[in-house]
């Protein structure tokens, strides 16, 4: 079972975290944007000294293990291939009420656990961020952010084997940054 800080502790360790440089809310000064951080001075540089810890502990101190870093944006052809295209979504319904929005595989009844007030029919919530590369927002120029890191690593599995000369097995590591809706 996942712990939550409570949102008094949490409330509390941004305040202190923000105070002391650490992160920042990301376009504080518009309002802000949800589920968004700056990393402020001494955030940067804890981010870098626990990437350069874990990049020698994984990738430096062993002989079967190579890095990676792979692009953020990535052809339609790549997600259509695993399955993210079709299946990588939640399924949303939406309080009649009170305009909450629920998973509806994380329901326990048919009515809004907030109001009791009755729920549209479930839609499909895409979780990737899509956009367009070129002048022309067609489906031919779609490319989509990336939503995980394994991908680009599974596309340029034989150019990393080739090029580095490792015999299965081996590993490829990558730190980078996913982007979910």
């Amino acid at each position: 079972m996942t712990r939550y800080l409570p949102y008094g502790d949490m409330e509390k360790l941004l305040s202190l975290s923000k105070r002391r440089g650490f992160v920042f809310q990301s376009s504080e000064i518009y309002g802000g944007l949800s589920s968004t951080w700056d990393y402020g001075p001494l955030g940067v540089e804890l981010k870098r000294n626990v990437k350069e810890a874990w990049w020698k502990s994984v990738v430096v101190s062993r002989e079967d293990v190579v890095g990676l870093d792979a692009a953020i944006l990535m052809q339609r052809q790549v997600w259509e291939a695993s399955g993210h295209l079709e299946n990588f979504s939640d399924p949303l319904v939406e309080c009649k009420n009170c305009h909450i929005r629920l998973r509806e595989d994380q329901l326990e009844t048919d009515v809004c656990p907030e109001c009791s007030g009755e729920l549209t029919e479930p839609r499909n919530f895409n979780l990737m961020f899509k956009t367009f590369q070129g002048p022309v927002e067609e489906t031919a120029s779609e490319i989509f952010l990336r939503p995980e890191t394994a991908q680009g690593i599974f596309v340029n599995y034989l150019n990393v084997q080739s090029t580095s000369r490792q015999k299965i097995p081996f590993g490829i590591a990558q730190i980078g940054k996913a982007f979910r809706n």
